[in-house]
């Protein structure tokens, strides 16, 4: 029974699809279109290949100090630190902030290579020196994220660019 079903649905879908690619009206040969046939032109293609994005980003010129528009370029030799922080694929230091539970501000630095405790353990210190107590942190190291309670976006950015990252 179920096969038989099965054999008449699929032979129903066969019907509509062929009922579709033939014209309602006429003959096949009767039918004209008001385009001529598709012409494939490789002299022409320039024109379309500026048109697709790009795959990636293309890597930022050389700069030896802060761009005009605030972006700060890596130092060219890695510092001999137990960690790295690897900066994200549109060339930026990834810290960010977060919103959690409606009003919880987060600070989050991604990306971090090595030693994630060594790391830690300097941005305490940096933070309670810049802002007088200790914030919460969490540290993933399976995310290779550390987030902090509160907004240090903008304070870990230049700490961490001054660093070399």
């Amino acid at each position: 029974m179920a096969a038989r079903l099965l054999r008449r649905t699929a032979f129903d879908v066969l019907k509509t699809a062929v009922r579709i690619q033939r014209p309602c009206s006429g003959s096949a040969s009767a039918v004209t279109s008001q385009y001529p046939g598709i012409t494939e032109s490789h002299d022409e293609y320039h024109f379309v290949k500026r048109l697709i994005p790009p795959l990636q980003v293309p890597n930022p010129p050389k700069h030896t100090e802060v761009t005009p528009s605030g972006w700060i370029p890596p130092k060219h030799t890695p510092s001999d630190l137990p960690y790295f922080v690897r900066r994200s694929r549109m060339h930026n230091i990834p810290v960010y902030t977060d919103i959690t539970h409606g009003n919880r501000q987060m600070t989050v630095i991604r990306k971090i290579e090595g030693d994630i405790w060594a790391l830690e353990a300097e941005v305490r210190d940096f933070l309670t020196q810049l802002k007088g107590k200790t914030p919460a942190i969490q540290v993933n190291e399976i995310n290779r994220t550390i987030r902090f309670k509160g907004y240090f976006d903008k304070e870990l950015q230049t700490w961490l660019a001054e660093k070399g990252f």
